[in-house]
């Protein structure tokens, strides 16, 4: 996994420290410090997940709620409110999906960011389980047979939400 900052791993790395400093033989301090930093930066990417998740189910929420209740309007309630009405009710769910769409991006890039790092810290570890062994398994997200990254599939709820939203209200005005 290399990404638009190659510098990563001297970024990460703090020169000035090194299995020396933890003790003279074979640095098994500074392994169980590397150790107990990688367990708290991955408990920490997992936490972004935990949050991404809450986000969406707020929004399924928000949606299905508005849905609903442009279910329950009567019709001739919908047929006799005035279009400007019904136009700025679907900009403002129209702008909410936009908002849940760049929340999903940005939840993106920042788990992406984390593990990359995750990757740099397994390179001082026996064993490479996210940056290549599972990531390899998953064949890199390139084939949706192997692994739908969530992200892809996440974007298509709200675009789908403000699809129908456009959909709706262009069919209650036409019909009016």
């Amino acid at each position: 996994m290399t990404g638009r900052h190659p510098n990563l791993s001297q970024r990460l790395w703090n020169d000035t420290v090194s299995p020396h400093d933890y003790s003279t033989v074979g640095g098994e301090k500074y392994q169980a410090a590397v150790l107990e930093q990688y367990k708290l930066y991955v408990e920490m990417a997992d936490r972004i997940s935990s949050r991404r998740s809450l986000t969406n189910t707020f929004f399924v929420t928000i949606n299905t709620g508005f849905l609903a209740a442009m279910g329950a309007v009567s019709r001739s309630a919908l047929r006799d409110a005035p279009a400007w009405g019904l136009t700025l009710i679907t900009i403002v769910a129209l702008c909410q999906c936009a908002v849940w769409f760049m929340l999903i991006r940005s939840y993106k890039q920042l788990n992406g960011a984390k593990y990359k790092v995750i990757g740099e810290l397994e390179k001082r570890m026996p064993a490479l389980l996210y940056s290549d062994a599972e990531w390899a398994e998953l064949g890199e997200g390139k084939s949706f047979r192997d692994y739908a990254p969530l992200t892809h599939v996440e974007l298509w709820v709200p675009a789908s939400f403000a699809a129908l939203y456009v959909v709706t209200v262009g069919v209650v005005l036409i019909a009016r």
